[in-house]
């Protein structure tokens, strides 16, 4: 069980879509707070990412900058540039170029999450995430994903949805294996014991954990295991359980009309009373109602 997977596809809503786009100086394009994530790549040029909060960060050929929670943010070819409102319905299909004889050239990517069960994987993260793009498959993947874009062929639907996939997934990996990041998840991800524990719980969502069984499994005793795995996750160990349960609980009433017995069983609760109590207690609604208005949205 791949957790880093795991979590992102729980957690992800949505088809998620990339451009290459072109623009000429001057220039700017401000980004609206959202339920999104955004993920830009300076292929060409200079430019500047102006987050909602800090200071203007300057991007270099191969910067990689990603913006995980949503907050509004901007780019431009100057910090003091004009900015425009990104509007989606008028943004350039995944194969458009903008403007010809451009001054820079990104390659932008769009991802949406579900903010009402936030990971503490991706709370852990900054606001803005920003990396050389030296890393070797995080380059390969931005080339594969930059071709694909510049020239469209047959199966390019469904390859961009893979690299883009891709794409993130190795700007995640970067960034936690990165030594600026050296606490939190980061830790986690690097920690074979708390893993061991984190793959259990993600493999085996029905079965009965106790916190001795998870010891078990990451070769500590119960106690120290418990008070590592608090420090480190945020949560304690069966805390984290009822969350994942959850998560995929809130995923199946998404994306499925799976009934409400089925999802206890897959989720280790003995009825779907007992699993509609528990939800309702992390959610504020009832699956049913849950399930309604996801439908509706």
């Amino acid at each position: 069980m791949d957790v880093l997977s795991d979590v992102l596809t729980a957690l992800r809503t949505g088809r998620p879509h990339a451009s290459r786009t072109h623009e000429q100086a001057p220039w700017g394009i401000r980004f609206p707070p959202s339920d999104g994530a955004g993920c830009h790549v300076l292929l060409e040029g200079s430019c500047w990412l102006l987050p909602a909060r800090g200071e203007p960060i300057q991007l270099r050929i191969g910067d990689v900058v990603f913006v995980p929670h949503g907050a509004g943010y901007a780019l431009a070819d100057q910090p003091d540039s004009p900015l425009k409102d990104f509007r989606f319905d008028t943004a350039p299909a995944a194969d458009a170029v903008a403007v010809q004889g451009p001054a820079i050239k990104l390659l932008c990517a769009a991802y949406y999450f579900d903010r009402s069960s936030s990971h503490p994987l991706l709370d852990d993260l900054p606001e803005v995430v920003h990396l050389s793009g030296r890393d070797p498959s995080l380059r390969a993947a931005i080339e594969l994903l930059s071709d694909e874009l510049t020239e469209p062929r047959a199966g390019s639907s469904a390859i961009l949805t893979g690299l883009v996939d891709m794409l993130l997934m190795f700007v995640l990996r970067a960034w936690f294996a990165g030594e600026r990041a050296t606490d939190g998840w980061a830790t986690v991800l690097a920690d074979p014991a708390l893993m061991a524990a984190l793959r259990g719980i993600h493999g085996n969502p029905q079965h009965p954990w106790t916190v001795a069984e998870l010891a078990t499994l990451s070769g500590m005793s119960r106690a120290s295991f418990a008070k590592r795995f608090t420090s480190a996750v945020g949560r304690t160990p069966l805390g984290y359980l009822t969350w994942w349960r959850m998560t995929l609980t809130a995923r199946r009433l998404h994306d499925s009309d799976v009934p409400l017995r089925t999802i206890a069983a897959q989720t280790g609760y003995g009825t779907e009373f007992a699993l509609a109590k528990a939800f309702k207690r992390e959610y504020g609604v009832a699956p049913g109602e849950y399930r309604r208005s996801r439908l509706t949205a």
